[in-house]
């Protein structure tokens, strides 16, 4: 680093350097530190700017979506612009990071995170962040952080309410102790979709998780805040719940048993519906790459076809049908998964 870089350096975050536990040698720890982050939706907007703009040294962005309308509600790091020019959201939120700050890696990366790709994605990393919005893939983050040891912070909203709690493998509870059971069962529990959602909770819940990765990854281990936090913003209720007795008292199969059944796949699904979105997404285990540019000359003499270096998207009757090169489909226009495939295997194959 040259010394006018050095100064420029010094300059963007002098004001967190003066706090008191950051220091030099906090932020020297920040700008080595390697972030996982899963999911850039709402969550992942807040998360995502916040850690960029506190220098954590790079930050790979793992999202399997596309941007719409519906998303700038509460999505902070898009706009009108990026829902027009039809990009994967972990390229326009990459584009986006790097305008803020330049001196940080930003990796993204247009996947679904599945059993078979996760320990790739996060296994160089010294944290992983939940952005997400599906307890199917917070279940294989907690079994992949059991895995490598490797800490994450759980995150999730729903209306006006969330929650929020640390995982450092050995030290504290595990999301599996905090549900034994596993994941609710489809259709058992409101979504965004039936129950809405409001933008501040994101933003407090996401600005929590960020406060927490900022705490390890400047050597703050031991300020971690260990409990369950529960916020309640329309009843302006916040708790804390002590869950640490939860390691020794609940036969946990994951962090105790090492039954890592998200892991090992025994337990993933491959295509899901879309929270709020009236949308599924249909993928498969080990499913060859599709070459757009085939698939999009295959199409065009059926239908109006656009098409980008990242997906192929066109509409068919009330349904729209973005394909994205790994062989995943986002089928808009239906919540049925029988529909979904039946459309995928029409127009792009079984």
């Amino acid at each position: 680093m040259t010394k006018s870089d050095a100064e420029k350096f010094s300059a963007r975050y002098s004001r967190q350097v003066r706090f008191p536990h950051i220091g030099e040698s906090g932020q020297e720890k920040l700008f080595a530190a390697r972030v996982a982050l899963i999911g850039c939706g709402a969550l992942g907007s807040v998360i995502a700017e916040t850690l960029v703009r506190a220098g954590v040294g790079f930050l790979r962005i793992v999202d399997r979506d596309f941007l719409e309308i519906s998303n700038l509600q509460r999505q902070s790091l898009y706009t009108e612009n990026d829902v027009a020019s039809g990009l994967p959201k972990a390229i326009a939120a990459a584009a986006r990071l790097k305008q803020i700050n330049s001196t940080v890696e930003i990796e993204p990366a247009v996947a679904d995170v599945t059993s078979g790709n996760i320990r790739a994605l996060v296994e160089d990393c010294d944290l992983i962040l939940d952005g997400t919005d599906n307890f199917e893939i917070r279940f294989l983050i907690n079994d992949v952080s059991i895995a490598t040891q490797t800490p994450w912070i759980y995150g999730g909203c729903l209306g006006a309410d969330g929650q929020m709690m640390v995982v450092l493998p050995g030290e504290t509870p595990c999301l599996h102790c905090l549900m034994i059971d596993g994941p609710p069962a489809p259709g058992t529990t409101d979504t965004c979709d039936s129950f809405g959602i409001l933008a501040p909770i994101i933003n407090v819940v996401a600005s929590f998780q960020a406060m927490e990765a900022i705490k390890l990854l400047s050597g703050n281990r031991a300020a971690v805040n260990r409990k369950l936090n529960v916020f309640e913003m329309w009843s302006n209720t916040f708790r804390q719940m002590d869950v640490s007795g939860l390691r020794s008292n609940v036969d946990c199969p994951a962090c105790k048993g090492k039954q890592l059944n998200w892991l090992d796949g025994q337990k993933e699904s491959r295509s899901v519906v879309l929270c709020g979105r009236n949308a599924v997404q249909v993928s498969f285990a080990n499913r060859a790459k599709i070459a757009l540019d085939r698939l999009a000359e295959k199409l065009s003499g059926v239908t109006d076809v656009k098409q980008n270096a990242f997906l192929v998207r066109f509409n068919v009757d009330e349904f729209s049908v973005t394909v994205f090169s790994d062989g995943r489909a986002i089928i808009s226009g239906t919540d049925d998964l029988a529909v979904a495939k039946r459309i995928y295997a029409q127009y792009v194959g079984s």
